[in-house]
């Protein structure tokens, strides 16, 4: 019940912060808030579970508030299918796969500097 509890907290933050990128971005014709979660988020949770994993002291209550709590709070599939679809529906469809191309791209170059970061700061 303990982990459940910080795993709800801690995804209620990662909600909270996911609106606070969206009221900072603001509207645009690009789902910009959607992808600066989803990067930040590819980022974080390749570089969190990197340390955990190479310094095996990373108490495992912290390695699931900040991965399953706050950074499945944080980031969202479904704004990102939303939008996209959105997009093309309404006539851009380039901006779209624009959409896609960056999102897909860049979690994968996020996650991999995430994991290269904590190698280098973790051992």
């Amino acid at each position: 019940m303990e982990r459940a509890l910080i795993v709800f907290g801690a995804g209620g933050a990662g909600s909270l912060a996911r609106y606070l990128v969206g009221v900072a971005v603001g509207r645009r014709d690009f789902p910009y808030a959607t992808l600066i979660v989803n990067l930040v988020g590819s980022f974080l949770i390749a570089f969190v579970l990197e340390v955990a994993l190479l310094r095996k002291d990373v108490p495992l209550n912290l390695q699931l508030a900040l991965t399953t709590g706050f950074m499945g709070g944080f980031t969202t599939y479904s704004s990102f299918n939303y939008e996209t679809t959105r997009l093309v529906l309404d006539g851009h469809p380039a901006r779209g796969v624009a959409n896609i191309c960056a999102t897909l791209v860049g979690a994968i170059a996020a996650g991999l500097f995430g994991l290269w970061l904590a190698r280098r700061i973790a051992p």
